[in-house]
């Protein structure tokens, strides 16, 4: 639900010029709280033309000044021109009163209208390229940064995610509107965030590497298999090795990458753990490739070709509950097919001229592919 941003308080308003790097500490009163982030202003930032916004998001527990001096990226921003944001999450009853940005179930606290409301706010203040807003994190901060690259995937072009695979829940209720690059550096041997995933009772809340990239890469079409090339191991005292995993689409654009560390642990290469490869530089280098059409320059893109069958083939509700109507202006009967997101065939069926109601009750909530002409459209089943 979006919420009302109530007050906000700045140290400087309107159009400024900068001299110098500055971290300026801000505090936004959003849905009853006072929300704090740093934002850093490079000093080759002027106002005068708009420029990329980067957020980092801390793990869980963890707080700004104690990220920051251990995972910082302002030398990054300085040399690259982008405004650089280390937002704060705060207490989640539910977690002993840990900050945290992806809140224990059973809560209605959801922190993804609190990054709009710091994205509006921002670019109110500086000269943002809105096409241009890219999400990274650590721990719970990388998982937090696969929801916003679903829940405001309209608002956000690419996202890196640090020592976390993909929630359940955000795997089952994603449904991107665009194009998204998303960069993946996790360890074999990270014992907080399971390479493998998590599932406990029955219950899978951590979803693999190998579903969190197929996932992406599916959603991006991008080929099955990935290419892979070997990271040079220039420390050989850090015990890990790293590995290049690369999926493209079917006009050679890269969309989803993954540094495999192996026998890495929870962290933060660059930083502490692996030191063959620098996870803040890998980041930028991979998100500020893409904006809101995909990644810069490539010539076509599947998920903008999706948008065709739209012209001619409408769904409704999307999301739907237990059935949902297929309305087509294609002449004669049309076949259709729906998968996972996997790629699992779920049914087949066939479409008349005007509308035709399918019943889906019996397949589990989340995301699938509706191809019709071998052309695809997302369709997501909710409660």
């Amino acid at each position: 639900m979006k919420t009302l941003i109530t007050a906000l308080i700045f140290m400087f308003v309107g159009v400024q010029t900068f001299e110098a790097q500055t971290l300026l500490n801000q505090t936004l009163v959003h849905d009853g709280n006072n929300r704090e982030y740093a934002i850093y202003i490079p000093a080759s930032y002027d106002g005068s033309q708009a420029v990329p916004l980067l957020f980092n998001f801390h793990g869980g527990g963890g707080n700004i000044v104690d990220y920051m001096s251990s995972v910082d990226m302002r030398p990054i921003a300085d040399t690259a021109n982008f405004i650089l944001v280390y937002p704060q999450a705060v207490p989640d009853p539910g977690n002993g009163g840990a900050t945290s940005w992806m809140h224990k179930a059973p809560t209605t606290f959801d922190d993804v209208p609190f990054v709009e409301a710091m994205i509006d706010a921002i670019a109110a203040a500086y000269m943002i390229d809105n096409n241009k807003v890219y999400v990274c994190g650590y721990s719970l901060g990388g998982e937090f940064t696969y929801e916003l690259a679903c829940s405001l995937n309209n608002r956000i072009a690419a996202a890196g995610a640090v020592a976390r695979t993909m929630q359940g829940e955000t795997f089952n209720n994603c449904a991107l509107q665009h194009p998204t690059g998303v960069l993946t550096i996790l360890g074999t041997a990270d014992g907080i965030s399971d390479y493998n995933g998590i599932t406990f009772n029955g219950i899978q809340y951590y979803i693999s590497a190998a579903e969190t990239h197929e996932y992406w890469a599916t959603a991006n079409n991008c080929d099955a298999d990935p290419t892979m090339s070997t990271v040079p191991n220039t420390n050989t005292s850090d015990g890990s090795t790293v590995e290049r995993y690369t999926w493209t689409d079917a006009s050679g654009c890269t969309y989803v990458e993954h540094l495999k560390v192996i026998n890495g642990g929870h962290d933060w290469p660059g930083v502490f753990g692996n030191m063959d490869i620098d996870a803040s530089q890998e980041i930028w280098s991979f998100v500020s490739r893409y904006n809101l059409s995909g990644l810069i320059g490539c010539a076509t893109n599947s998920i903008e070709n999706t948008v065709s069958l739209e012209d001619e083939v409408r769904v409704f509700p999307n999301p739907f509950k237990d059935e949902m109507a297929i309305e087509s202006s294609f002449q004669g009967t049309q076949n259709y097919a729906i998968y996972s997101i996997l790629g699992e065939h779920i049914l087949t069926g066939s479409i008349q001229s005007g509308s035709t109601n399918i019943n889906l009750s019996d397949i589990p909530d989340g995301l699938y592919i509706l191809k019709v002409r071998d052309q695809s459209l997302k369709v997501v089943k909710r409660k």
